[in-house]
């Protein structure tokens, strides 16, 4: 791999190997790499990609090694192959995996939904130095996870069902970019027309999202994550995961530092970029 310009952005794939039950398996995850100092992994929510944190990227780089990340079959990383599953068990040490591939030891780590429950269970097996999580997934109840799910999945067949000139119409309103993303944002009328077609094509074409819904159905995060900074943090109009999850985020890790993020809402790094970047410095400091 090529040596890195120090501070310099870089958008690049790498591929590794990961065991699985049929023998070593070639993953491949796309990625951007910016910034200096201590390095620190982004994560994304299901159905999203790496640009979902591109509001906050340009704050956090001029004190980290940022590096964000698509997951395994979502943004243009490519579906994981035959024989590895998009559970928890295979999810978290393909990313420790890619973490060496990086040439990456104990990274911080934030996620944001989906991503913020591979950080804390990332945060769990000691692999990272600190977890930032943004609206993790994993804190519902039986009837808060029911509704997340059928959400999602109306999210993405209505995805999959529009073409992309209707995609592109409704983006060049505020009405229409409302339409589209006020599920995940407080604020959906402020976001791009080019974002939010993008990340409503990242929606419908993501590989790894029935995979991923179906192995989280049994998904409850209940275990401590000692010996590390942890900071929770949720939105006060987060319409996805509800904020009282939070409660229940810290009832599980009671050295966690619970944060609200006031008009916020799901994906918080669109809403208020300064403040999200705030929350994620002050937990890897």
């Amino acid at each position: 791999m090529a040596a890195r310009v120090a501070g310099a952005a870089e958008a690049a794939e790498v591929s590794f190997s990961v065991d699985s039950p049929r023998g070593p398996r070639s993953v491949t995850v796309s990625y951007q790499r910016s910034g200096t100092g201590a390095p620190l992994l982004l994560l994304h929510g299901i159905g999203h990609h790496r640009q979902a944190w591109d509001p906050v990227v340009g704050i956090l780089a001029a004190e980290r090694d940022v590096i964000a990340v698509d997951l395994p079959g979502f943004g243009a990383s490519p579906a994981l192959p035959d024989g590895l599953a998009y559970d928890l068990s295979t999810v978290v040490p393909t990313l420790h995996a890619l973490c060496g591939a990086l040439g990456v030891e104990r990274p911080h780590v934030a996620g944001n939904s989906l991503g913020g429950l591979l950080a804390l269970e990332l945060g769990r097996e000691k692999l990272v130095r600190s977890v930032t999580v943004l609206s993790p997934a994993g804190f519902w109840s039986e009837a808060e996870r029911r509704y997340a799910f059928s959400t999602l999945r109306a999210m993405h067949g209505i995805a999959r069902r529009m073409p992309l000139p209707m995609i592109e119409r409704l983006s060049r309103s505020a009405v229409g970019r409302t339409a589209l993303t006020s599920t995940i944002y407080a604020h959906p009328g402020h976001r791009s027309p080019e974002a939010v077609v993008a990340e409503t094509l990242a929606l419908r074409e993501a590989t790894g999202f029935h995979e991923t819904l179906a192995a989280g159905r049994d998904v409850r995060f209940r275990d401590d994550v000692p010996g590390l900074p942890v900071t929770v943090a949720w939105g006060t109009r987060d319409r996805l995961l509800l904020r009282r999850q939070g409660i229940r985020a810290k009832h599980a890790i009671p050295g966690a530092r619970l944060v609200r993020l006031p008009g916020c809402g799901h994906v918080p790094m669109h809403d208020d970029p300064a403040r999200v970047a705030r929350v994620i410095l002050d937990t890897s400091r």
